[in-house]
């Protein structure tokens, strides 16, 4: 099948808190992003994030948009608070959230998310022959992505009281 490469970080040492600082904005666009992904696999035990060269390096996304496991209710989903952020490596350095949910909700909007989605192969969509097309599965992931950033402030109120 169709598989996404990228580029092999050689070199890459596992990012470590104890270890290296992170910008305080940085770490609140990360934790806003997983937090909009719903990605639950950014904690002290397995961080996937990587130091090449001096910067931060985000890997492994899989355990993101976890929605679709259970794809029928999406909408309801999408509007859900994101509870597991309290684990998130990143929280306690996430200090300027409200001034990243702001600059990701100016630069986010419908039309670019639909945009993205749309470069998303048809053979990685509707796999398992659950809708009766990739594009109805496409449109789904559009409005939960459009979902989710509307009631942004759902998930970062969650965050900063978790933090």
């Amino acid at each position: 099948g169709l598989n996404l490469a990228l580029h092999y970080l050689s070199g890459a040492i596992t990012f470590d808190p104890l270890v290296s600082t992170v910008d305080p904005i940085l770490a609140s666009k990360i934790v806003w992003l997983d937090c909009f992904l719903t990605n639950m696999d950014r904690t002290p035990r397995n961080t996937n994030m990587l130091i090449w060269h001096k910067e931060l390096w985000l890997i492994d996304h899989g355990a993101s948009l976890y929605f679709h496991h259970n794809i029928q209710n999406w909408k309801e989903q999408a509007v859900k608070p994101f509870t597991l952020i309290k684990d998130h490596v990143l929280l306690p350095y996430a200090t300027e959230l409200d001034a990243v949910d702001a600059e990701f909700r100016h630069l986010l909007n419908a039309e670019k998310i639909r945009s993205i989605v749309a470069l998303i192969p048809d053979e990685w969509l509707n796999i398992d022959g659950t809708f009766e097309s990739a594009e109805t599965n496409r449109a789904i992931y559009s409005g939960f992505l459009e979902l989710r950033l509307a009631n942004s402030s759902t998930f970062v109120n969650q965050a900063k009281d978790a933090r």
